[in-house]
């Protein structure tokens, strides 16, 4: 039972926020190329509650999409499909790894509670680190996880 807990799954993941800003304001083909691998099922992303309203929060910043090539219903049907091949996962326990950004401590509980194998951000100084670690989840940069579906 507990080896089953502590199989992670290779293509199950955290997307973290910054990746889908980093999509809707056209910054980098890694970033586009995470949801690209989500939509077409190469990757698994999951999702729970504080991840889902924090995407939610995000997209309804209308002042940081001002240079945005999408337009506001453009950003929300892709929300929307990324959503419909997201895996909602409960977060029944809180780990509290003690990242530098607290707020960041429920992409890690997330990972650990849908037995991700990785979570992808541009923000990886941060995560690596945590006070807590967890064998076979890593924090790799979005262009790392598409390296690895190569």
């Amino acid at each position: 039972m507990i080896a089953h807990m502590l199989s992670y799954d290779l293509r199950r993941v955290v997307v973290d926020t910054n990746v889908i800003t980093g999509t809707l304001l056209g910054r980098t083909g890694y970033n586009r190329g995470i949801l690209r691998a989500c939509l077409e099922g190469r990757l698994k992303p999951l999702i729970g509650q504080t991840l889902f309203l924090e995407y939610e929060d995000l997209l309804n910043r209308s002042d940081l999409y001002r240079a945005s090539p999408l337009s506001g219903h453009e950003r929300k049907e892709l929300f929307e499909a990324f959503l419909s091949v997201c895996e909602w996962v409960q977060v029944y326990f809180g780990w509290r790894p003690n990242l530098p950004d607290e707020a960041d401590n429920h992409i890690v509980e997330l990972a650990v509670a849908g037995a991700a194998s990785m979570i992808v951000t541009n923000n990886i100084r941060d995560f690596r680190t945590a006070q807590l670690q967890f064998p076979g989840l890593r924090v790799v940069t979005p262009r790392e996880a598409l390296e690895e579906l190569e």
